[in-house]
């Protein structure tokens, strides 16, 4: 890659990893389910009337966008608000890359490579650590959530592959308009009238800029960037700079909300974050039966930092 174009993977895994210290601070303004609505509004509109129509069937994205956009990104907010550390969630998230690979084997017959499957085994063992550190210090319901999340984003992703979107940002923007009224009338059921009445009565410069940041700057920059970079080199030289994301979420969450690192939550993240490059990178087996062609990683970010697996470029 150029260094230029280094520089922007950077870039891309820091505004991912801020995205969810962005999301914390949301959440003082907005009710959660109420933010997830807002956020996917503000990422559609103006957008959807800027980047053409689809370029993939609708069941695509309709699919997508309940299970990554009301499932995925609701659980999220909801497990954030009830005591999910920002750092933390980062961190959890990229467990989605071993449901992405276990969703795969069963519904795609993508088998696992022993190095994935070793992968996976790791960054098991380091949701574990993990669960044992948040269990000790905060609410293990919220940490379940979190998980639950991670799995919603792994089936998301393989929707998402068998959709094979052309264009990642298309895409994207036409996905978030499918949350936006299921979320809106979930706060209305779950949060109440009252609650999101006052939430947006009380609007602050604050809370609009969460608003602007988790759409514009997390969704419109860094799915158009990561996107761009795709098409031009291998999924497999761009992947690994995903893992960059709970780094700078747990170092954004330390320096501006001040949560503590604790030496379990340092272990769960080497084990974690080891056993998912392992599981994105290692090469994958496709079933005899089906087409002999050959899947990319699947890293992740996100939402809360959030990315979709963009198709690697023919001939890469």
């Amino acid at each position: 890659m150029r260094p230029a174009h280094l520089a922007l993977a950077v870039v891309v895994a820091a505004v991912w990893g801020v995205n969810f210290t962005v999301i914390e601070i949301g959440l003082d303004h907005f009710p959660p389910l109420l933010f997830s609505a807002l956020r996917f509004l503000a990422a559609a509109v103006p957008a959807v009337f800027l980047v053409g129509r689809p370029k993939v069937a609708w069941k695509w994205i309709v699919g997508v966008g309940l299970v990554l956009g009301v499932a995925k990104f609701g659980l999220l907010f909801v497990a954030m608000d009830t005591g999910m550390p920002a750092g933390l969630s980062s961190l959890v998230l990229q467990i989605q890359a071993v449901f992405t690979a276990m969703i795969a084997f069963v519904a795609l017959g993508e088998r696992p490579s022993r190095l994935g499957a070793l992968g996976m085994a790791i960054a098991l063992a380091g949701i574990g650590v993990a669960a044992v550190d948040e269990g000790a210090s905060g609410p293990l319901g919220a940490f379940v959530l979190c998980v639950a999340a991670a799995a919603c984003w792994g089936a998301s992703n393989v929707l998402t592959r068998k959709a094979a979107p052309p264009d990642a940002l298309n895409f994207m923007v036409w996905v978030s308009t499918v949350p936006v009224l299921p979320l809106l009338a979930l706060s209305l059921l779950i949060e109440g009238p009252s609650r999101d009445l006052a939430a947006l009565r009380d609007l602050d410069w604050q809370g609009v800029g969460t608003v602007l940041y988790v759409a514009w700057i997390t969704t419109v920059f860094g799915f158009g960037a990561w996107g761009w970079l795709l098409r031009r080199h291998p999924a497999s030289t761009v992947a690994p700079f995903s893992l960059l994301v709970p780094v700078f979420g747990m170092s954004s969450a330390a320096l501006f909300l001040g949560e503590p690192v604790s030496g379990l939550r340092w272990c769960a993240a080497v084990l974690l974050v080891g056993g998912v490059a392992l599981t994105s990178l290692a090469p994958r087996k496709k079933a005899a039966s089906a087409v002999a062609v050959e899947p990319e990683p699947s890293p992740s970010p996100s939402p809360g930092a959030e990315r979709l697996p963009e198709p690697e470029p023919r001939g890469a």
